[in-house]
C-alpha cells in the first residue's frame, strides 16, 4: 500500500505542556515529552517503510537524532515502543472524534450532524497522520503481536466515542432504535479508515471535502434514514 510522500508522519502531542492533573509540566519532563514524540516520529516512519520486524532500534536512534540509549531510557525495548506509539496515535484519535462530537452539540447540531463532524474528523486525522493510520490498520489484523490487548483497549475506546453519540440518538428518538449500537459505531469506524486508505493510496486527486461529503450521503442514506 502506498502513501503519499508530500504528507508529514508527525505524531503530535495532545499537550505536552500540561500534567494529567492540570498544572504545569516540568521542563525536564518537557524535554522527555520532546524526546519521545521523536521516537514516536521515527519509528513510525521506519515501520511505514519497511515493517516492524526489520526496523532496529538503532535505526530508530538514528532517524530521531538521538543515542540508542536514549531509546531504551524512554521505552524498555522496542515492542514497547511500538505499543506505546500506538496508543498514542489512538488517543489522538479518539480526541479528535470526541472534540468533534462535543463542538456539534455545543452548537445545537443533531445527532446525525455529530456522527457527521466525526468522520470528518476521522478524516482529517488519517490526512495528517496517514503512515500511522496504515499501521494501526495493519495491526487490527494480527493477533500474534505482544500488544495486541492494548491495541483492542484503545480500538475500543475509539469507537465507544461513536457509541455514545448513537446511544443518545437513539434514546432521543432521533435514530431507530433498530439499530445495533456496537455494530454500527465500528462500521462507521471501519468505513472511514478503509475509505481514506483507499482515497490516500488510488485516488489522492480527490479533496478531503469531496471524500467526506461521499461519506456523508452514505451516513445520511444508511443511519438517519434519509432518502
Amino acid at each position: 500500500m502506498t502513501v503519499r510522500a508530500t504528507v508529514p508522519v508527525t505524531i503530535n502531542a495532545m499537550d505536552s505542556s500540561k500534567t494529567k492533573h492540570g498544572g504545569t509540566a516540568t521542563a525536564g519532563g518537557g524535554r522527555r515529552e520532546a524526546t519521545r514524540q521523536k521516537l514516536y516520529e521515527a519509528a513510525v516512519t521506519l515501520i511505514a517503510e519497511q515493517g516492524f520486524s526489520a526496523t532496529t532500534v538503532d535505526e530508530i536512534a538514528e532517524r530521531a537524532g538521538v543515542a540508542k540509549g536514549t531509546v531504551y531510557y524512554n521505552f524498555a525495548s522496542k515492542s514497547v515502543l511500538f505499543e506505546e506509539l500506538l496508543r498514542h496515535g489512538v488517543g489522538l484519535l479518539t480526541a479528535s472524534l470526541r472534540e468533534a462530537a462535543e463542538k456539534t452539540a455545543r452548537e445545537g447540531g443533531s445527532k446525525v450532524d455529530a456522527l457527521d463532524a466525526m468522520i470528518r474528523a476521522g478524516l482529517v486525522f488519517i490526512d495528517r497522520y496517514p503512515a500511522f493510520t496504515q499501521l494501526y490498520v495493519a495491526e487490527l489484523w494480527r493477533t500474534n503481536r505482544a500488544w495486541q490487548s492494548t491495541l483492542m483497549v484503545v480500538r475500543q475506546e475509539a469507537v465507544a466515542v461513536v457509541e455514545d453519540v448513537l446511544r443518545e440518538g437513539v434514546a432521543g428518538g432521533e435514530l431507530s432504535d433498530e439499530i445495533d449500537i456496537q455494530l454500527t459505531a465500528a462500521a462507521l469506524v471501519g468505513m472511514v479508515l478503509v475509505a481514506a486508505l483507499d482515497w490516500q493510496s488510488f485516488q489522492p486527486e480527490r479533496s478531503l471535502d469531496d471524500v467526506h461529503a461521499a461519506l456523508s450521503r452514505l451516513l445520511q442514506g444508511r443511519v438517519s434514514g434519509s432518502r
